[in-house]
């Protein structure tokens, strides 16, 4: 986790010094953050959720809700098009939720909730096309550095929480998630920006590709850039 922090600082020095190293080419700093909710994907993701089908919906899967947040730079290449590198946190993952079967279950809304709690660095490398003064449309690369991987186990009933605890889920989750992000947005004249993008992963989530399933998620975001 040390070494992948110390390549994300050192990623996003290298991009601001990049920036103000320039003498007036118009190369801008930007950050931005919002609200993220991923899932998985794949052949092992489909076949899981075919046998879920036998739960009666008592064991349902849903999408992990978060946010991201980061840095950017904003390298015109041409009129209207952008070169768009940049760093951010971002959390994914997803949800396993488990209901007790029974009248006296269902009454008490007993329950057990499993949330995959992944985090990385992205490293998006956008191009971005402008149509218009500020609507946009960027695609691009997106490399991705595993953080920390946890599962958090809740059980409860009533809505209260009776065992709440995370455990490390590191052995088999592979380090390194090579995908794209594509997206729109609209740049505003004053700095600020707004946009929505899709990720998805094109590599195994885990390391030896055992299982098909593969990372991705949707993104909204507000930034500003400078």
């Amino acid at each position: 986790m040390k070494k992948t922090l110390l390549i994300a600082v050192v990623l996003l020095a290298g991009l601001l010094n990049k920036s103000f190293a320039q003498d007036g080419g118009g190369v801008r700093v930007g950050i931005k953050g919002g609200y993220s909710v991923t899932g998985w994907q794949g052949e092992t993701v489909k076949s899981f959720g075919e046998m879920l089908e036998y739960t009666d919906g008592n064991v349902q899967t849903r999408m992990r809700q978060g946010f991201h947040a980061g840095a950017y730079l904003s390298i015109p290449l041409s009129n209207g098009f952008e070169f768009e590198p940049g760093v951010q946190y971002s959390q994914k993952g997803m949800v396993l939720e488990g209901r007790v079967p029974g009248d006296a279950a269902q009454f008490a809304n007993a329950k057990v909730t499993l949330t995959n709690k992944a985090e990385y660095i992205d490293v998006p490398l956008l191009a971005k096309v402008y149509l218009g003064s500020g609507f946009n449309l960027f695609a691009g690369p997106q490399v991705s550095f595993l953080l920390s991987n946890k599962v958090n186990v809740n059980a409860g009933a009533f809505g209260f929480s009776a065992y709440n605890n995370d455990f490390e889920w590191q052995n088999s989750q592979r380090k390194v998630d090579v995908g794209m992000s594509a997206g729109a947005g609209y740049q505003f004249q004053n700095g600020l920006n707004v946009g929505g993008s899709y990720d998805m992963g094109f590599t195994t989530i885990d390391e030896g590709a055992d299982y098909k399933s593969y990372n991705h998620g949707f993104k909204a975001s507000v930034g500003f850039r400078f």
